[in-house]
């Protein structure tokens, strides 16, 4: 690979991330998906053009996997992608710095650490993007990765960047020996195996909960599939809300206990504090209370006012008429006779849904195209839905929520046993990003053996069981209705109680390392 120019090199390493990544199913290529930039850095001692290299890797990778952004927000598309594979570019930049300066093995165990942290970063701040977090490539290869309930998505992540040092130090050819080669080989062998093997050996020891049927209560999945760029003209509410019920009407029967609609099914900008008191809602709390065994949990699009004065929530805005309000993308569980449940989504989509604080001087210009201003109000922490005589204490995920393992987890540490996420993935059009979307919810449900019931406006509607399998779904672009058993059960799974550890602990492995450099640059630097 040494005799192989550069820019090839960087751009086979943009592919082969592509190429693996789901829905392909070349999912084993993302064990040498960074192998050519490791040649890449044997070969070119500036630092600045190594960083052009691995940004054109990086580039290649993202524009090609999540180019479908652009349906929504081409500004926000834009940020995503060039931003997205700059930051990709630090852990490399940290690995050829430990390359030059100490040796390749300090700059192995450098690179892995850093890439934990970066990807541990893009679950926390503001600027989170953890789209193409590696452990997330293995969303159409379940079966390879059920001790998810153990590492969650980080130790998938692990697990790719192991196998790529390996495969690139064996292949380099730098041991002359077979001996040495051979056990080399073996090394890789085993380590691309054995968390398949285990994984495997997990399905095996669980096999009747995978192969019964389960007995259940009935959960009535709604999509609708309605257009998301008419959804918020004022006079197709009513028009949207009969739709549902229709679809819902039609479908219930004796044994549903919970019916699901998708994001933002209630789309009128009806304050928080009046929703029951709306005439254009009433048709969904007559049929809630005509049906008192039935709880329906559903998106909705609220706000609340705050009058001329501002308040003190950070995402307040002010009309034009000088009132202040915080908008909602919420989640509200309707049950006859009880309080209603709300839930404001926590996790906002950058760009799109909300900004980070240093960006908000850009806020006009990602309103013009498609984005938001100030963005919307969120909560601070998940929260469980629990109604009176209903066996589902349901998780209300919303959208984007739903890639975040250790959020989704904590719904279940706080008794959720059924995870339901409510999503609209129609902004997107026909495109890979509602299949990515889908299969990641298979990745939660495996980290918390917990059941998934999926409402999405357009589509992919879906159930999938604790192990990530898909039981049923519903195509793209068509109105249609799942009715389905779904056990009322989840697991408080090692992951479930601990979290992302491996990338916490990762992210501080990196921490040291950066203050071990500084600290010998200050020694050669000052030392007399």
């Amino acid at each position: 690979m040494k005799k192989i120019h550069p820019l090839l090199l960087t751009f086979a390493s943009g592919l082969l991330l592509w190429l693996s990544w789901p829905t392909s199913p070349l999912t084993p290529l993302i064990f040498l998906g960074f192998v050519p930039l490791f040649f890449v850095a044997d070969v070119i001692e500036s630092r600045s053009k190594f960083f052009a290299h691995t940004y054109l890797a990086m580039f290649t990778w993202n524009i090609l996997t999540t180019w479908w952004i652009v349906n929504a927000s081409w500004v926000g598309a834009a940020m995503a992608i060039v931003a997205n594979s700059f930051i990709m570019c630090l852990p490399w930049w940290g690995y050829h710095i430990f390359k030059k300066r100490f040796s390749k093995r300090a700059a192995y165990f450098a690179f892995i650490c850093f890439w934990m942290l970066f990807e541990y970063n893009h679950l926390n701040w503001q600027l989170s993007w953890p789209w193409l977090n590696l452990g997330n490539v293995f969303a159409t290869q379940t079966d390879w990765v059920q001790w998810y309930e153990y590492t969650g998505v980080g130790g998938g992540t692990l697990w790719v960047l192991l196998v790529n040092v390996l495969m690139y130090d064996w292949m380099s050819g730098e041991v002359k020996r077979q001996k040495g080669k051979a056990k080399k080989t073996v090394g890789i062998v085993s380590l691309m195996l054995l968390p398949i093997i285990m994984s495997l050996l997990l399905i095996w020891s669980d096999k009747v909960s995978i192969t019964l049927e389960p007995n259940g209560d009935e959960a009535l999945i709604i999509q609708p599939n309605i257009d998301p760029y008419g959804k918020f003209e004022q006079g197709s509410v009513s028009a949207q809300v009969q739709k549902h019920l229709q679809l819902t009407l039609n479908n219930i029967d004796s044994n549903t206990r919970l019916v699901i609609w998708p994001e933002t099914a209630l789309p009128a900008y009806i304050p928080i504090n009046e929703i029951q008191l709306a005439a254009v809602y009433q048709p969904v709390f007559e049929f809630v209370n005509s049906h008192p065994n039935i709880t329906l949990l559903t998106g909705i699009e609220t706000l609340k006012w705050y009058g001329t004065e501002k308040p003190e929530s950070p995402y307040a805005r002010k009309n034009a008429e000088g009132y202040y309000y915080d908008s909602y993308n919420s989640a509200v569980s309707i049950k006859a006779g009880q309080p209603l449940q709300f839930y404001i989504k926590s996790k906002l989509v950058p760009g799109v849904e909300t900004l980070p604080t240093y960006l908000n001087f850009l806020g006009p210009v990602f309103e013009k195209f498609g984005g938001t201003t100030g963005g919307y109000a969120r909560d601070t922490a998940s929260i469980a839905f629990k109604n009176e005589g209903n066996p589902f204490i349901t998780a209300p995920i919303i959208c984007y929520e739903s890639i975040y393992g250790e959020y989704v987890a904590s719904y279940v540490s706080k008794g959720a046993n059924l995870l339901t996420i409510m999503t609209n993935d129609g902004w997107w059009g026909n495109t890979p990003g509602h299949k990515q979307h889908l299969n990641y919810a298979r990745l939660r449900a495996i980290e918390t053996r917990t059941w998934v019931a999926r409402s999405a406006n357009t589509g992919i509607s879906a159930v999938i069981d604790s192990h990530g399998n898909i039981k049923t779904t519903e195509p793209w672009n068509k109105a249609a209705v799942i009715k389905y058993n779904i056990p009322a059960s989840a697991s408080k799974t090692f992951y479930v109680k601990h979290g992302d550890y491996l990338y916490l602990i990762f992210s501080l492995l990196a921490g040291l390392l950066v203050l071990w450099n500084i600290a010998i640059w200050f020694r050669k630097r000052f030392t007399i």
